[in-house]
């Protein structure tokens, strides 16, 4: 059986999780997620804990057994305390700045780039230099950082760009005559 989906899901108060025969819905302060049931995976919970085990004794139920409970484990730790994602931008006049649901960024075009934020996601910057990304659902958190990364990667010659506050880009060395 997959190790990851040995291990129970805690559930914690104030988190609502309700298991039906087609999917799995998680309520808590951050919002309502759901997920699709697989039928390679049976899910129970026993006194606030979901416990998951795969249907039959295949490769592919073993291994969704552990991914079903990571997706319900994000699920709960997003609609609990949530996730973020902070981007930072490097480079002369590179500035963002977020106005409501919307997100400008001055990233050396000859135009500003405004990407719209969907719903449940929420976008901040600290600094002019900084973006935050906060929301519940892990995997569109992600997804939103990446887009915003993808409008001006770091270049591996000057590092301009923008790029994770983790992230370290490692610079190429310049031709040598």
């Amino acid at each position: 059986m997959s190790r990851v989906g040995k291990m129970p899901v805690a559930i914690p108060s104030g988190v609502d999780v309700s298991v039906k025969a087609d999917q799995i819905s998680v309520k808590g302060v951050g919002g309502t997620l759901s997920l699709a049931q697989s039928a390679l995976v049976k899910v129970s919970n026993e006194g606030g804990k979901l416990s998951f085990a795969p249907a039959n004794d295949t490769r592919e139920a073993n291994a969704m057994s552990g991914t079903m409970r990571q997706l319900v484990n994000n699920m709960v730790v997003g609609v609990s305390k949530g996730f973020e994602k902070k981007l930072s931008l490097i480079g002369v006049g590179y500035k963002a700045q977020a106005q409501g649901a919307k997100l400008n960024l001055s990233v050396g075009y000859s135009h500003p780039v405004n990407i719209d934020m969907p719903a449940g996601i929420t976008v901040a910057t600290p600094a002019p230099t900084e973006i935050v990304i906060k929301g519940a659902d892990r995997q569109r958190v992600g997804q939103i950082a990446a887009e915003i990364r993808a409008v001006r990667p770091p270049e591996p010659y000057k590092g301009k760009g923008i790029r994770y506050s983790d992230e370290t880009v490692v610079i190429k060395e310049t031709k040598k005559k």
